[in-house]
Parts: structure tokens; sequence; C-alpha cells
């Protein structure tokens, strides 16, 4: 079903849909960025159009409504432990195309790796997607349309916010009955047909051509802060912390809170040893998981090309341009 809306229309239905979901999408947090006289884009709940910023990258993705940066997997005590009751309302989540595929990216190592994750499949079960159609070449960073992720039809409902307007794709039947107005038009859904930024993924890549490559030693001077990983909508690792009541050390909760293979202790073992001590091979690991070993697991890419890993870097590394020179490296053209 496709309508076009007038934005008092669709304030209504966000209105009226607030009723039953919370509603998240990309917002702007004025003066939460990383400096002082810096904004922050990022999701939260809305409830009208005019929160929502259609016009910057979010800084972090739509992964931390699924997945938590903190999470309570349980409360203990001496005798017993209990899972916290977790979400209940139903979820409308808006993104873009990049991004939802992320999700599908994030499904596979939490629902579709030999076991299910019971506290992301309760929160998925809950949610639906609304993507946010994309025009001109997207941002400086964007690199979709060489990974394959710059359109979608996998929505529940398509957004095109053009002429003051808004052109909806309902594909569930749930919502339509939040859509019962509108004037019906056919249109097509807007994405990226091509990005500024431009990658060649090299194929079937083997780990001892380029495990000891000095590539790897350009990514040494890596602060191993972690921003490139906890921007990144498809990284999926966690640690997990027992958190001690003060008045009572026999109770607490156990939490699982996201992780980094750039950070130091990620990979630390009993004893004090730690795989990859060198920043520039915890780049290599990031690299190839990214590019290789998980497509070779699941037969995609699990980077989406949305270039948030380049925008956050305090050191100015370049993920995008570590690609091109290994693709080159390992005769991949990319002219």
């Amino acid at each position: 079903m496709k309508k076009i809306f007038k934005h008092d229309e669709f304030n209504n239905i966000l209105s009226n849909l607030s009723k039953e979901y919370d509603i998240y999408a990309p917002v702007t947090l004025a003066f939460k960025g990383n400096f002082s006289d810096t904004d922050l884009v990022k999701y939260e709940k809305i409830t009208k159009l005019e929160e929502i910023n259609l016009k910057d990258k979010s800084y972090y993705s739509a992964k931390e409504i699924l997945l938590p940066i903190r999470q309570t997997m349980f409360y203990f005590n001496e005798n017993e432990f209990k899972k916290p009751e977790g979400r209940t309302r139903k979820v409308l989540i808006l993104l873009r195309s990049c991004d939802l595929h992320a999700i599908d990216r994030v499904d596979n190592i939490y629902l579709n790796n030999k076991f299910a994750d019971e506290y992301y499949s309760d929160v998925k079960k809950l949610v639906k997607f609304a993507v946010i159609g994309c025009s001109g070449k997207g941002w400086e960073t964007c690199f979709c349309t060489s990974m394959g992720t710059n359109k979608t039809d996998k929505y529940n409902i398509g957004l095109t916010f053009k002429d003051g307007e808004i052109y909806t794709d309902i594909k569930d039947e749930e919502l339509e009955e939040f859509f019962n107005e509108g004037e019906n038009k056919e249109f097509e859904m807007e994405f990226v047909t091509e990005n500024i930024e431009k990658v060649t993924v090299p194929e079937n890549i083997e780990l001892d051509d380029i495990i000891n490559d000095e590539l790897w030693r350009d990514y040494d001077r890596c602060i191993k802060c972690g921003r490139c990983n906890f921007v990144c909508p498809t990284c999926t690792c966690f640690t997990t912390q027992d958190i001690f009541n003060r008045d009572n050390s026999k109770t607490g909760e156990r939490r699982r809170v996201w992780a980094s293979c750039h950070i130091d202790g990620f990979t630390t073992m009993a004893g004090g040893h730690e795989f990859r001590q060198k920043s520039g091979d915890r780049m290599r690991f990031k690299v190839m998981h990214k590019i290789s070993d998980y497509k070779k697991r699941f037969g995609t890419h699990m980077c989406i090309g949305c270039g948030r890993c380049d925008d956050a870097c305090p050191e100015y590394i370049s993920y995008i341009n570590c690609i091109n020179k290994l693709s080159k490296k390992l005769g991949d053209n990319n002219e």
C-alpha cells in the first residue's frame, strides 16, 4: 500500500503509533558531541517529525536499541538468580537501508549462529523497521554501493521525504490501520546509486598471504580507544561483569557490556598472555572479520559501508583506504 501524506497528517500518524510503539529515529542532542560546542546525532524516542534529523548521519546506529551498551542478564543472591523483565512495548525504528542490512548481520550472530541469544531474540520479536530513503551520493564517507547495502525492500514501512510531503510504502498489515488516511499514489523509494567513496573488496583472501604483511604496521599508531568498534553497526562483541551490592556482597547482577577487539585486555588469557598485542594486528583481525571470515560463514560481507569508523577515529585511520590498499596488494585493481 503506497500513500502520500502532508506534514501534519504524518505527525498525527506518529502520535497514534506512539500509543502502541516506542518510535526511535536519529535526533540531534545539542552540545553532546565530542567537544563542548558540537552536537551528537544518535537514536532516541520521537513522537513527531520535527524531532528527526534527516540531514546528518547518526554517530551511532540503531544497534543499541536491540543490543544495549550495558544490559543486565540476571540478578543473583546466594540461593537463586532471576532474569529481569525485558522490553514489553513494541518498537518502530526509522533507519537507512545500510543500517537495516546491518541488523541482518547482527541477526546472524545472535540468532543464526547455532544457538539463539534469548535477550536479543526477545527484543527482536517486538521490532518493526521503517526505512528512510536516501538521495544523492550519501554522506562523505559512505560506501554502501560498494557493499551492496544501498537498497533494500525488506522493510515494514518505506519512507521518502520529498517536496514537504511523506511518501509511504506500507508492507506490514498490522501497521496499515495507522495509515488509513492520505492519498494513494505510486512512487519508487529513493536510494543512493553512487557514492563519493568507492571500495573494492578483495575476494577469497587467505590469512597466510597477509598475516605478516608490512601494511598492518601502518596501523600501529591506533590508540586502541575502540571508537571504530562502538560506532560500527555490525560489531557484536561483549564482555561480562559481575556487579556486587555494597550492603550485601552475596547479591548483585551480571551485566554484559560492549567490548572491542581493539581494546587492551579483550584477548587476555589466564597467565597474562594476550593475542594481537600490536594495534596493527588488531586492525588486521577486524578487517579480515568484516570482509572475509564472516562472508565465508554467512555468505555476505559483515561491513555494510556506513563509514562511521572513518568518522569516529581520532587518529584519522581510514578503514576505506585500508581495504583499497589490501585489494591492490592482492592484485584486485581498484581503478
